[in-house]
């Protein structure tokens, strides 16, 4: 995975597109239509288990954390506060190779629970069980 500069190539790839998103969103502001965008053509390549994850965090995060705007994160689905700090995205197991997708919070999660805290979760499939826990989780990050 390792190359003599540092980051493999799917890294690489990852890091000219958020800069790619960055120039985007500097040039649309904090527009939610821009942001539903983008995550929907973040979502539509993705297959089977990485698309209905995605779209199951797109149907959560939009029912109970309406004021969370869509943004893409490294090309990846998210959703960002009023600050424009992505609070919750979904990386596809397919982006690396790896072998489950992830949900993740950054910093701006309100999730503290005492002196530690998981802040990013596997997900082999999406299930009712899964949906449930990513609610109250969508729910305490955003505030």
């Amino acid at each position: 995975m390792a190359t003599s500069e540092g980051l493999s190539a799917d890294e690489r790839a990852a890091v000219k597109q958020r800069a790619k998103e960055l120039r985007e969103q500097e040039k649309a502001g904090r527009n939610r239509a821009a942001g539903e965008k983008a995550v929907r053509e973040a979502i539509e390549p993705l297959e089977g288990t990485d698309r209905e994850i995605a779209e199951g965090l797109y149907r959560v995060v939009t029912e109970v954390a309406p004021a969370l705007v869509p943004k893409t994160y490294y090309g990846m689905p998210g959703f960002a506060n009023a600050d424009g700090k992505i609070v919750v995205f979904m990386q596809p197991a397919a982006k690396f190779g790896t072998r489950y997708a992830t949900v993740g919070f950054e910093g701006v999660a309100q999730l503290d629970d005492g002196d530690f805290w998981p802040t990013a979760f596997a997900v082999l499939a999406w299930t009712p069980a899964f949906e449930e826990r990513l609610t109250a989780l969508v729910r305490a990050a955003a505030g």
